[in-house]
C-alpha cells in the first residue's frame, strides 16, 4: 500500500531514536516500500553517532501486521524469478535489523503477525503490552516463514517455533513471553514506561561494548563451540585495549560515571 507520507519515520531525543512503522491504515503491514524504508532508515541511524539506542514501534493500531495484502496477492500470479526478487529484498530488509550495530527495543502493540513477529525477534529486547496478539499464521495460507525463521529460530528455539509455525494459531501476550517470543510484558498503560526504564539501563552501557556482544552473540549463533571458544580470548583482549574500557576500569576504582554516561 502506497502513500503521500513517508511509511517510516524518526523521532530523534539525546542518544535515543525512536523508529516508527508509519502506515496506522494497514496495521503497518510489510509493503515494499516500508520495507526499503525501514532498512533505509536502520542505515541511516547505524552511522549516526549520535544516536545509541533505538526504539522501533508502530504507529496505529497495531505494531505490525506482516506481509502486505496487495503483494501476497500479486505473488500469485508472479513468476518464480519475480518471487525470488521479492523475497530476496525483503530478506534484506530483515537481515538490516538483525545486523542492526546498537541496542534495539521493539515496542509491541496491537498485532504482531508474521513478518511482524519476525521483526521484534530481530531486535534485541521486546516490550509487549498484556492485550497484544501474535501469530505466525503463514501455513493457513497455504506459504511459510521463511524470511523470518533465522530470527525466530534464534530467539525460541526450535521446540516453540516449531509448534508456532506448524499450527498456525494466534496468541497471547502471556504465552509469548512464556515461549521467549518477547522480554516483558506489561499493562498498556505503562507500555512506554517499560520501554523508557529498558531504554534507560542500555544507555549505562559502553556503546563500543554493546556493538561487541552484539557481534559475539551472532558470532555464537553462527560458530561451532570449539571455533567460537577459541575465538573469544582474541575478542575480549581487544576490547580491553580500547579506550572505552580503560575509562570504564578507571570509572569504576575512581568512584564516577564514565564518559558515555550522560
Amino acid at each position: 500500500m502506497s502513500g503521500t507520507t513517508p511509511p517510516v519515520a524518526i523521532e530523534r531525543a539525546g542518544a535515543v531514536a525512536r523508529l516508527w512503522l508509519d502506515r496506522p491504515a494497514s496495521h503497518n503491514s510489510l509493503a515494499p516500500d516500508l520495507a526499503a524504508a525501514l532498512a533505509a532508515s536502520f542505515h541511516e541511524l547505524a552511522h549516526d553517532d549520535a544516536v545509541r539506542v533505538v526504539v522501533l514501534g508502530g504507529r496505529g493500531p497495531s505494531f505490525c501486521a506482516g506481509a502486505d495484502v496487495a503483494t501476497m496477492r500479486a505473488s500469485a500470479a508472479a513468476s518464480f524469478e519475480e518471487n525470488l526478487a521479492e523475497a530476496e529484498r525483503l530478506s534484506g530488509t530483515f537481515a538490516t535489523v538483525a545486523d542492526f550495530p546498537k541496542p534495539l527495543v521493539a515496542r509491541v502493540h496491537g498485532h504482531a503477525l508474521g513478518g511482524g513477529v519476525g521483526l521484534l525477534c530481530a531486535c534485541d529486547i521486546a516490550v509487549a503490552a498484556d492485550d497484544a496478539r501474535f501469530g505466525l499464521s503463514e501455513v493457513r495460507l497455504g506459504i511459510l516463514p521463511a524470511i523470518i525463521s533465522p530470527y525466530v529460530l534464534r530467539r525460541l528455539g526450535d521446540r516453540h517455533a516449531r509448534e508456532l509455525m506448524l499450527t498456525g494459531e494466534r496468541f497471547d501476550a502471556v504465552t509469548a513471553q512464556r515461549y521467549g517470543v518477547v522480554n516483558h510484558v506489561v499493562p498498556a498503560t505503562g507500555l512506554d514506561a517499560k520501554v523508557s526504564e529498558r531504554v534507560d539501563e542500555l544507555l549505562k552501557g559502553a556503546p563500543h561494548a554493546q556493538a561487541r556482544v552484539k557481534e559475539l552473540l551472532v558470532r555464537w549463533t553462527d560458530m561451532g563451540w570449539e571455533e567460537y571458544r577459541r575465538s573469544v580470548p582474541e575478542t575480549l583482549a581487544h576490547v580491553r585495549s580500547g579506550e572505552e574500557a580503560k575509562d570504564g576500569l578507571a570509572a569504576f576504582f575512581e568512584k564516577r560515571k564514565p564518559k558515555w554516561v550522560e
